[in-house]
């Protein structure tokens, strides 16, 4: 228990900064003199969340990975893991500068913003783009040090770059007089900057494991190859959860703009519970996999089991507070009164969904520790199977079919995790060990 909660500790607090840097986002471009360089940087914001998240197996992975390596006391596969995760990111993000204009064009597309918006978005994002090596590196440099149990360094980066982040936010637009391409500026220059600290901490750590980086080791397609499969699983598996996340939105948006504002109010319910559950997931990633390495079971069961107590208590009382508080969350979180009225209607749902939602947290860390990516993968999809046909059956019961839809789909989600890790303790494990 004392390991999981020094882990998960950096990792929640470093979460929480996460809408602190969103709220002077706002802030500062919410007080310039027109309303359409927020919309526009709104627009470009969603639209770069979900093309960076899709390239999120590089930190997932490369956590995985590493702390597989670390259980063996394999230092060279350790370091290597390195070199491969950036060169990757190097090249994945050097090809999508390249492929910006038709990638921000239908991404702009598909939002569907007004004309005004969507030309500032468009600026904002060719800005933006210019950050993609810088942002898959820092996802490659995090998975690495959460892979070896190091999430303080976790905290280090992502406060450095928030802090960059909002500084020069306020000094680009309050200090210069910039719109939303002071914001995206000021974005960019906070990536690089976390990327260079970032890259000199990992010089200093690859100076305390020795050795060198072996050219073949880098540059042959080979070396890559359980790195690819087990990216391109996780590439698979988030596909299917930006679609079903997209789904729940759009259908939602359908039913018009007040249950659309209700619903995306209630999903920072989801967001909140999530800055805890991700940290004990995160922490069971570095720990299950260590104890894989070392084909230690005892520490595997102990280590799922640690985070299992720590997730579940969270669950619950994010939970009871939801049940105590809501209405009172849900009337900080918007002053409308018809968006209040709408989204309390559909609270009990953000009460059940801690309770629902924990095993698929928890279980997805313990299956990136295990490498066990496929299983990930094909839960997102079965859940999916469940999730569209009970949409359909349950539109007449407008948002409430729809969040039952949603919910379901997680709790199949959470059970089809469930039933792989019992397989995989009882089976996999042990014909390995």
């Amino acid at each position: 228990m004392p390991r999981i909660a020094g882990l998960a500790w950096p990792i929640i607090l470093s979460n929480i900064t996460v809408p602190l840097l969103g709220l002077v986002d706002t802030a500062v471009v919410g007080h310039l003199p027109d309303s359409r360089y927020l919309a526009g940087v709104t627009l470009g914001a969603t639209l770069f969340g979900f093309l960076y998240w899709g390239f999120g197996f590089l930190r997932m992975g490369t956590t995985g990975l590493t702390s597989q390596a670390l259980g063996r006391e394999r230092d060279d596969q350790v370091r290597h893991l390195l070199g491969q995760s950036l060169l990757l990111a190097g090249g994945i993000g050097l090809a999508l500068i390249l492929l910006g204009d038709p990638l921000i064009a239908l991404g702009l597309w598909l939002l569907d913003g007004s004309p005004e918006a969507t030309g500032l978005a468009e600026s904002y994002a060719a800005i933006r783009l210019l950050s993609a090596p810088a942002v898959l590196a820092n996802y490659a440099i995090l998975g690495w040090f959460l892979g070896q149990q190091n999430s303080r360094v976790t905290l280090l980066l992502l406060l450095t770059n928030n802090g960059v982040n909002i500084v020069l936010d306020v000094l680009f637009v309050v200090g210069l007089d910039m719109t939303s391409d002071g914001v995206a500026w000021a974005t960019v220059i906070a990536d690089y900057t976390t990327a260079a600290l970032g890259l000199w901490l990992c010089r200093r750590r690859l100076g305390r494991l020795g050795g060198h980086f072996e050219r073949a080791r880098l540059l042959t397609i080979g070396a890559y190859r359980e790195l690819f499969s087990v990216n391109a699983n996780l590439f698979v598996r988030t596909l299917g959860l930006l679609f079903a996340q997209a789904f729940f939105t759009a259908q939602g948006a359908s039913q018009g703009d007040t249950v659309l504002a209700a619903n995306a109010v209630l999903l920072q319910f989801i967001m909140l519970t999530s800055y805890g559950l991700d940290g004990f997931a995160n922490a069971a990633e570095a720990l299950t996999g260590h104890a894989i390495g070392r084909r230690r079971f005892d520490d595997f069961a102990l280590s799922v089991r640690a985070a299992a107590l720590c997730s579940l208590a969270t669950a619950a009382l994010a939970s009871l507070a939801f049940a105590l508080g809501g209405n009172a969350l849900i009337a900080l979180l918007t002053g409308l009164p018809e968006v209040r009225a709408t989204a309390a209607q559909f609270l009990p749902w953000m009460v059940a969904m801690p309770l629902i939602a924990v095993w698929s947290y928890l279980l997805d860390g313990v299956f990136i520790g295990a490498t066990a990516i496929a299983e990930m993968r094909n839960s997102i999809f079965i859940g999916l199977a469940v999730y569209l046909p009970l949409w359909w059956l349950t539109q007449g019961l407008g948002n409430h079919g729809l969040w039952l839809a949603f919910t379901t789909f997680t709790a199949v989600r959470s059970a089809v995790l469930v039933t792989y890790y019992l397989r995989y303790r009882s089976t996999r494990w042990r014909d390995t060990a």
